[in-house]
């Protein structure tokens, strides 16, 4: 069998989990499921795959310093692509087919969403071995989520004959995300979920690209061709990145394709596209409740609270949402999840700069405790910000900081000897503890 090269593309921000994803810290690198963010997941569901040699990580530049912390934080290893500029799915596939060429002409490439979340692993590569195998005779191979609803927010694909020894399938048909009365029908008529993960030899894909859009695949082969690692971190070339076409790889290439084929999946899926996915791939308790931070919940049931900032209580209410962070609050009911899209562009058109970025608290510290000896405060740090914490101890209650050219991870305890300049990675929560 070919050796498997797991590409998971890291890009978006991940609208619609405003306020807690934004640009400035997307979804796929935030916990909100468990205690690892979807990436981390994604990242420790394939490197043991078996038949793997190589995980890489296709990402733009704002992402690096993330993807580069959290691989570290899970003690995995991942080389990792820089896009100079986001051109869509096709271009950043294209480019990374390119490479696993380059390394492995009968390489196989698995491509992976980083923000997806699979609840049976195991499950996972098995389909993942059987996905690959059929790569090896030259199919593209999408995965396809048996459906538990009839949802509207997934595109849907139809199966069409068996091929091999009928452990994939010919896509007969994909289709767009459907109306209520036809998403009904389809699980009726058998209908899977478009997972949007594949399976494919790289150089099968890259014929197609010849064949259907010749602009990717020639800046995908020159981005290679020039292309040097340091430290894992290779960065396409600008120029070279710039003549693909922009455009997703469903439309450039599944669309047209003679060679697609599904490969069904009975692992539980979701795109964790929205708050209402959140809650139902939580852990929840006795009356149907996810909760994370300082909140507090009486004679409520199927209510997702989380706070990354104040104390939430919530009393007397059912299938909502409530969402706290230090600069904003999101409530809505459970069934308008996917409404959070259209507020956040309202902001945006405002141009509110809280749509995309997180503002740290105002002075950005809290006093908890101050005695004669002490002064104990909770600072709390936007992702991006420096800032200047006095002689102190310090104890890294959440997030990733760098000082000095080193990065510490949560947990984290230093003791500063004079005044020290911090850059918050992702937004850090810091408790100083300093000598009056």
């Amino acid at each position: 069998m070919a050796a498997i090269y797991p590409v998971i593309l890291c890009g978006g921000s991940g609208t619609r989990l405003w306020p807690a994803s934004r640009s400035d810290q997307p979804k796929q690198f935030l916990k909100l499921v468990g205690d690892r963010s979807s990436f981390q997941e994604t990242v420790l569901r394939v490197k043991d795959i078996p038949g793997v040699a190589e995980v890489v990580v296709v990402t733009g530049e704002a992402m690096v310093a993330f993807v580069a912390e959290q691989t570290a934080e899970i003690g995995a290893w991942a080389t990792i692509l820089v896009e100079p500029e986001a051109r869509d799915s096709a271009p950043a596939v294209a480019a990374a087919a390119a490479y696993v060429q380059a390394r492995d002409p009968a390489g196989v490439v698995l491509m992976l969403a980083a923000d997806h979340h699979i609840a049976q692993p195991e499950i996972f590569q098995q389909a993942a071995v059987t996905a690959a195998r059929a790569a090896e005779q030259g199919y593209i191979v999408t995965f396809g989520v048996q459906p538990t609803v009839p949802a509207t927010g997934f595109g849907y694909i139809r199966p069409g004959a068996p091929l091999l020894d009928g452990s994939v399938r010919e896509v007969a048909a994909f289709v767009e995300k459907p109306d209520q009365i036809t998403a009904e029908r389809y699980l009726l008529e058998g209908y899977l979920w478009n997972s949007g993960n594949f399976a494919f030899q790289a150089a099968t894909l890259l014929a197609e690209f010849d064949a259907f859009e010749p602009t990717v695949a020639a800046a995908a082969r020159s981005c290679v061709a020039g292309l040097e690692l340091e430290a894992g971190i290779g960065r396409l070339d600008r120029d070279a990145f710039a003549q693909a076409k922009k455009i997703s790889l469903d439309y450039a290439v599944m669309e047209r394709t003679q060679k697609a084929a599904v490969a069904p999946a009975a692992f539980a899926w979701s795109d964790l596209g929205a708050w209402d996915a959140i809650w139902e791939a939580s852990t929840r308790d006795d009356d149907g409740n996810a909760r994370a931070g300082d909140v507090e919940l009486h004679g409520s049931s199927n209510v997702l609270v989380r706070s990354t900032g104040p104390y939430v209580g919530v009393i007397g209410v059912n299938d909502i949402v409530v969402v706290a962070e230090p600069d904003a609050v999101l409530v809505c009911h459970r069934k308008d999840s996917q409404a959070v899209k259209t507020l956040v562009d309202g902001l945006k058109a405002k141009g509110r700069s809280i749509a995309s970025r997180k503002n740290a608290v105002s002075n950005g510290a809290e006093t908890l405790v101050s005695t004669d000896a002490f002064d104990v405060e909770l600072r709390r740090s936007a992702a991006g910000e420096t800032v200047l914490l006095p002689a102190s101890t310090i104890q890294l209650l959440e997030g990733v900081i760098e000082m000095d050219g080193e990065v510490y991870a949560s947990g984290a305890l230093l003791t500063l000897d004079t005044d020290v300049q911090v850059r918050a990675i992702g937004a850090a929560t810091l408790l100083v503890t300093r000598p009056r």
